[in-house]
């Protein structure tokens, strides 16, 4: 089964965003399909992924000067909160609520953040360039 289908992500437009989507979808799909003992390795990586992500796209608002910075940011830190809290599980072995947080939050939480927040970074970026 897949989580996410990449044809169903439209891509926003900036390059390296659109690049760390893909990679997050397919971590997310691999994480679906994982063994037990293969889903702990795999949800540190799509922690540390999406870690790395986040942070990126907080340089990019930075450097652009992004009007919804604050509320971007905002939601980057109460996902990586969430994050946290099932790697605390999924560390402990306790990989059920790991599952269920890759099966039931991420996909639907992805496809929001992408289509709203994400979409609306590239288009100010771009908007940007162009002046």
């Amino acid at each position: 089964m897949t989580l996410i289908e990449k044809t169903h992500i439209p891509a926003v437009g900036h390059a390296l965003i659109d690049n760390d989507h893909d990679e997050f979808i397919s971590l997310v799909n691999q994480l679906d399909n994982a063994s037990n003992a293969d889903f702990p390795v795999l949800f540190q990586h799509l922690c540390a992924h999406t870690e790395q992500h986040f942070e990126c796209e907080n340089q990019l608002m930075a450097q652009f000067g992004f009007p919804a910075e604050t509320e971007h940011k905002g939601e980057h830190q109460r996902v990586l909160g969430e994050f946290k809290q099932f790697k605390s599980r999924v560390d402990k072995g306790l990989l059920t609520f790991g599952r269920s947080f890759v099966r039931e939050r991420l996909p639907s939480w992805f496809i929001l953040h992408t289509a709203t927040m994400d979409s609306a970074l590239a288009a100010y970026i771009k908007s940007q360039n162009q002046v």
